[in-house]
């Protein structure tokens, strides 16, 4: 299921896309050239669909939410471009990742550039509720983030630190972007709470599936399988290896991690212990059990065709090959 926006929607996620060249003009190129690099790679801009869908299921009939989408985006690559530079990754969505054409200052300075040019964009709306759930998301992303590294290479990581750092870190922007669409809309504080939620569990399915996928799908979503372990972070696959292991398997897998660069029987050995012991499965499966709740938190919602694309969006998510 790759085409996962209906015509109705997609009309509207051109707007945002011309948003995106007009937000971006500015005297000075490099900007423009940085950011509009790691925008047009090939993102499915699942967050700004989220906020269409969100919006228009809510009954706003507005225009607004255009940009709203195109500053959700904008955090979104923010965070991307300073990810690429702390984990000193090769590729982001199957190209170069922009640290590695451009350099690690630039990335981190336009990076600052999109976040400071997201809170002028979401100035103008004088909306304080709106300004609170883009403030709190990033707020929120910049602590997973600093957790993230806190753990890095922490073999005591535990499921519940993992689902800390990912509801944080990714989830977050998710809720936000689906929050946003009924807060614009006028909707009472129960629709933009299910709504929220309802974003959170698609999130933590998404960063779920995404980290299942790092050991089962070889370049095919833009990163080396594996990548993960040699970055050392304990992503639920392993964590939940880790736990069912024994005292011997544990020290294999230990002694991988700790070292500073791991060879391809490294690897081999990690994997054939994840396969043994199911763990690829079991992380599919708590995403599967999130997306069930996503549509849970919807049923609020009247049939609409707008809803209808919140639950495709949902079905994708774990849809993805594994």
């Amino acid at each position: 299921m790759q085409n996962i926006s209906q015509s109705y929607i997609e009309d509207e996620l051109r707007e945002v896309e011309s948003r995106f060249e007009a937000y971006l003009s500015t005297e000075t190129p490099l900007i423009h050239k940085v950011a509009k690099y790691v925008i047009s790679s090939g993102g499915k801009r699942i967050r700004p669909m989220l906020l269409i869908a969100a919006s228009r299921m809510c009954g706003y009939k507005d225009r607004y939410h255009i940009s709203l989408a195109a500053v959700i985006e904008f955090i979104h690559t923010a965070t991307l471009l300073h990810d690429d530079v702390v984990d000193n990754a090769p590729l982001r969505r199957g190209k170069s990742s922009a640290n590695i054409i451009f350099g690690n200052e630039a990335a981190v300075l336009v990076g600052d550039y999109l976040f400071a040019k997201s809170f002028k964009i979401l100035s103008a709306f004088n909306n304080s509720d709106i300004i609170k759930a883009y403030s709190d998301a990033t707020t929120l992303i910049a602590e997973g983030e600093v957790k993230e590294l806190v753990k890095t290479a922490d073999i005591k990581t535990t499921e519940e630190d993992y689902l800390d750092i990912i509801i944080n870190k990714t989830a977050v922007l998710f809720a936000c972007a689906s929050q946003v669409g009924a807060i614009i809309a006028g909707k009472s504080n129960d629709y933009i709470k299910n709504l929220y939620d309802y974003g959170l569990n698609i999130g933590i399915a998404f960063q779920l599936m995404d980290d299942a996928l790092d050991y089962t799908s070889d370049k095919e979503f833009g990163k080396f399988i594996g990548n993960d372990l040699k970055e050392g972070k304990f992503t639920l696959p392993l964590i939940h290896t880790m736990r069912k292991a024994d005292d011997k398997e544990r020290d294999i897998i230990t002694e991988i991690i700790y070292k500073k660069k791991l060879t391809r029987q490294d690897l081999k050995t990690v994997l054939s212990f994840i396969n043994d012991y199911g763990s690829i499965d079991y992380t599919a499966s708590k995403a599967k059990d999130a997306v069930e709740k996503a549509k849970r938190n919807i049923d609020i919602f009247p049939d609409s065709e707008y809803k209808t694309s919140l639950i495709n969006i949902a079905n994708y998510v774990i849809e993805r090959k594994l």
